[in-house]
């Protein structure tokens, strides 16, 4: 998996098994039976901050769905190269390690930061980046040079693939809802409020609180059609726009909304916020290893 950056250890590194190829290619998102993939143990190292993240492989999924919202249509096969993901949204006490005001509502080291903007999340990654001695990935105009070696936020793409991890469900741990209390904090559970992060049960990969807790800023401007015309490998999404993607669902959220395909478009400043402004967080990524 080569050698760990500046500041970074390595957690833990297993052999991917054979039953996890590095092509894995997912089929419609609701015809399957009611059963997630099996666990797999992916590579991981500890950052700088404390953070830990997993190395998700390259593979082929199939992105989205056809009997889903309008915006989720319509299903197409992506190509997405390895890259590294935080296990866990990002915390409050990772945040203040960088930027001394905590902007969260609902207080806590170990819950998610929160009421952050999309220019703050992207604003985070480049702290972080240099932090550790990388690259930053974001200018000043907010573009992302995706060659750089430092943290981003997630694409739409790597967001879903990792939410996914191998699954070919609604959810990464099958068909039915009522198993959601079991990996998600959202509406039925979650009592009106976020929670420490990495409380609920894992997906197949290792990766904590995808369907819930806080809804998670993406890179990618939001288009409801871009589907339709986003390119297989690699999609970045539209060129420019107001709206950016939020994944994943909230503490707010009912289960509908934290399916692992469900997009939602939000206003990146807040201006016109259609989510709770305390239900919105992000988790970083950064480059695999070549």
């Amino acid at each position: 998996m080569g050698t760990p950056g500046p500041g970074e250890e390595t957690v833990r590194s297993a052999w991917l098994p054979a039953s996890l190829p590095l092509l894995v290619l997912l089929a419609s998102c609701r015809d399957a039976e009611d059963a997630g993939p099996a666990a797999v143990v992916l590579p991981t190292i500890r950052t700088k901050t404390g953070a830990e993240m997993v190395l998700v492989p390259a593979g082929r999924f199939r992105m989205g769905c056809g009997d889903g919202e309008a915006e989720e249509a319509p299903p197409h096969e992506v190509r997405i190269d390895a890259f590294y993901m935080d296990r866990t949204e990002v915390t409050q006490a990772q945040y203040n390690r960088l930027v001394p005001v905590n902007p969260a509502h609902f207080r806590g080291a170990e819950r998610p930061v929160e009421q952050v903007s999309w220019a703050d999340a992207a604003r985070y990654c480049n702290l972080r980046s240099q932090d550790e001695g990388l690259q930053p990935c974001y200018a000043q105009d907010t573009t992302c040079n995706f060659q750089a070696n430092g943290y981003r936020l997630p694409t739409e793409a790597e967001w879903e693939y990792a939410c996914r991890a191998g699954s070919e469900t609604p959810y990464g741990f099958g068909t039915d809802v009522a198993r959601l209390g079991q990996y998600a904090w959202f509406r039925d559970n979650a009592e009106k409020i976020s929670h420490p992060v990495a409380q609920k049960k894992p997906n197949a990969w290792g990766l904590y609180d995808m369907h819930g807790n806080v809804a998670e800023w993406c890179n990618d401007v939001y288009e409801p059609g871009y589907y339709a015309k986003s390119p297989q490998a690699n999609p970045r999404g539209p060129a420019d726009g107001e709206p950016y993607v939020l994944r994943g669902g909230a503490w707010n959220s009912r289960g509908e909304a934290c399916r692992s395909s469900a997009r939602a478009g939000e206003d990146p400043g807040f201006e016109d916020a259609c989510f709770a402004r305390d239900a919105i967080g992000f988790r970083c990524v950064r480059r695999g290893e070549k």
